[in-house]
């Protein structure tokens, strides 16, 4: 916060504002579940949709669990589907 005669510092502090990255992971979280409910059932909807939400984690909020969210949702996605491909041949 500043002063009107510039850009002075108060001394007064925001601390309910929230920090960048560090406020929640929550859009990581939800991508890895829909990454793990993806290998299982529906790839196609469920482990797409946690990969774009585990980029919108990654590259718009810049969660830590990120990273990972992307991978499980990655692997979620290819191992579906060839985990359908497989019973569908079955």
């Amino acid at each position: 916060m500043t002063t009107q005669y510039g850009n002075q510092p108060t001394g007064q502090q925001h601390y309910g504002a929230p920090k960048a990255g560090a406020s929640g992971n929550v859009f990581s979280i939800i991508a890895i579940v829909l990454g793990v409910i993806g290998f299982v059932f529906l790839p196609i909807v469920f482990a797409l949709g946690g990969l774009i939400m585990a980029i919108i984690a990654k590259t718009v909020r810049h969660e830590r669990l990120a990273t990972i969210a992307v991978v499980v949702s990655a692997v979620g996605l290819v191992g579906g589907m060839v985990l359908g491909a497989i019973f569908a041949s079955m």
